[in-house]
C-alpha cells in the first residue's frame, strides 16, 4: 500500500494528465477536485473526481484540504495544482496546511513576480534570457504613446488571473492588432471591463504555429534542475479562449536554450514544476521567450509520454527522498489531443506530416484522453463527440 495520497485541482487536460500519469505508474486514483462536471474528468474512473464551483476560492479551497489531509492523516497527502488560481492558493497557505501535506511550489511572492509578465521580463532583461520587444501598457496612457516597435502587435494582459475576472463580448486570452486605431480598441474593451493592472504589447514575431516550442522542466526541493523537456509545437487551437494552447506537439532537444533556461531557474532557486512558451525568431536566429508558468503545462503529458513519468519526480523527490539525476529528454514522441484527421489537415509542412506519419507507425504517440484502463463509457461516447468538434473549431477560427 502507498504510503502518499496524490490531491489534485483543476478540471481540464492538465490534472487529467497528471492523474493518468499517477495511475499509470504507481495505480494510484488520484482525488480531483475541479469546478464543473465536464470533460475529460467527467465520468473517469482513474480519478475520484468532485465538482464544486466554489472550489478555487480561498474560502472553500482551504478546507477542503484540511479535511482530506486529517482524513488521510497516517500518509503524505502530495497537493498539486494544476492551474494558476489554485498554485497560487497553494502557495499562499504553504505554511498553514499540516505536517502530512506535501507542498513542492514556490513562495508565493516569488511566484507573483512570475506570474506577473511585467516582473518576469525584468527578471529575463536580469539573466540575458531573450523575449520580444516589449512595452508595458498601463490604463491612462495616451492614445498615441510611442511604441519601440511597429504594427502587428500582440497584447496580453500581464495578470491573467485578475484579467479573466472581467468578462466583456469578444473576451480573448491574446490579441493580435495589425493598426493602432484597432489597438485602441481592444485595450479599452479591456480596461473599460474593469482591469485595472497593466497590458503587455509586443513586437509580432513572424512564423506560424510551428516557430513555438513549449520547455517543461522540473527542479528538486532544493532549486535544482532535474528534468528538463523541449517541445517542438506543430499546431495550436485558435478559438478565443482557448487561441495558443498546444494541440500537436513533438518532443526535440536543444541543449543551448535548455542551459539557458536552466540557469534562470537555478539563479532563481525555482522549486517544482516550471513551464516556458517559446517561440524561434527566424529574423535574428534566437528562441525569445513569452512567459513563465509556475507549474506543469496542459500539455504536460507529452513528456511522460516521451518516456519520463513527471509524477515519478514529485514522488522520489518528496516523498521518498531520493537523489534525482539530471536528464534532458531526447527521445522522439508525438503528443496530441485532436484527431489524426485535423492535424494532417492543418499542418502544412510537408516534413512535419511526414515526421508525424513515422511516429505514428512506429508507436510513439498518445493522445492523453484516450487512455485505454479509463473504462467510463459515458465519458468515451462524450469525448469522441469533442474530438470531433475540432473538425468544426479549425475549420471556423483558422479559415476566419
Amino acid at each position: 500500500m502507498s504510503n502518499f495520497v496524490p490531491l489534485l485541482f483543476a478540471g481540464d487536460i492538465n490534472v487529467y494528465s497528471m492523474a493518468r500519469a499517477f495511475h499509470e505508474l504507481y495505480g494510484i486514483k488520484p482525488k480531483v477536485y475541479g469546478k464543473y462536471e465536464a470533460l475529460p474528468c467527467q465520468g473517469s474512473t482513474i480519478m475520484d473526481y468532485t465538482a464544486d464551483p466554489e472550489v478555487d476560492r480561498q474560502s472553500v479551497f482551504f478546507p477542503t484540504v484540511l479535511r482530506f489531509a486529517e482524513h488521510h492523516k497516517d500518509k503524505k497527502v502530495l497537493l498539486i495544482g494544476c492551474g494558476d488560481s489554485y498554485v497560487q492558493l497553494i502557495s499562499a497557505n504553504k505554511a498553514r496546511f499540516p505536517q502530512n501535506v506535501v507542498v513542492p511550489y514556490i513562495d508565493i511572492d516569488l511566484m507573483n513576480d512570475l506570474i506577473h509578465k511585467e516582473k518576469f521580463y525584468s527578471l529575463c532583461q536580469e539573466t540575458g534570457v531573450p523575449y520580444p520587444s516589449t512595452f508595458i501598457h498601463r490604463k491612462g496612457m495616451a492614445q498615441d504613446v510611442p511604441l519601440p516597435f511597429d504594427p502587428p502587435i500582440i497584447a496580453k494582459p500581464s495578470n491573467g488571473i485578475e484579467y479573466w475576472k472581467h468578462p466583456f463580448p469578444g473576451q480573448k486570452k491574446v490579441y493580435k492588432a495589425d493598426n493602432r486605431e484597432e489597438l485602441e480598441q481592444i485595450l479599452q474593451s479591456i480596461y473599460g471591463a474593469g482591469y485595472e493592472d497593466s497590458m503587455v504589447l509586443q513586437e509580432f514575431i513572424p512564423g506560424d504555429d510551428t516557430f513555438m516550442r513549449v520547455l517543461t522542466n522540473y527542479s528538486d526541493r532544493y532549486g535544482r534542475v532535474r528534468l528538463m523537456c523541449l517541445g517542438h509545437v506543430l499546431l495550436e487551437e485558435h478559438t478565443p479562449h482557448g487561441i495558443g494552447n498546444h494541440a500537436v506537439i513533438v518532443t526535440e532537444q536543444n541543449l543551448a536554450l535548455e542551459e539557458k533556461m536552466k540557469t534562470l531557474l537555478e539563479r532563481l532557486e525555482y522549486v517544482g514544476f516550471s513551464n516556458f512558451d517559446i517561440k524561434y525568431d527566424q529574423r535574428d536566429d534566437t528562441f525569445k521567450v513569452f512567459e513563465i508558468n509556475t507549474r506543469q503545462g496542459r500539455s504536460n503529458y507529452y513528456v511522460t509520454g516521451a518516456g519520463a513519468n513527471i509524477v515519478q519526480y514529485l514522488v522520489e523527490d518528496w516523498i521518498h527522498g531520493h537523489p534525482i539525476d539530471y536528464r534532458s529528454v531526447n527521445n522522439e514522441f508525438l503528443w496530441m489531443v485532436v484527431p489524426k484527421g485535423v492535424a494532417f489537415r492543418w499542418i502544412k509542412p510537408a516534413e512535419y506530416r511526414a515526421q508525424m506519419r513515422r511516429l505514428i507507425r512506429e508507436g510513439n504517440w498518445v493522445n492523453p484522453l484516450l487512455y485505454e484502463k479509463d473504462h467510463g463509457l459515458v465519458r468515451r461516447m462524450k469525448l469522441s463527440k469533442s474530438l470531433l468538434g475540432h473538425y468544426f473549431k479549425f475549420w471556423k477560427y483558422r479559415n476566419g
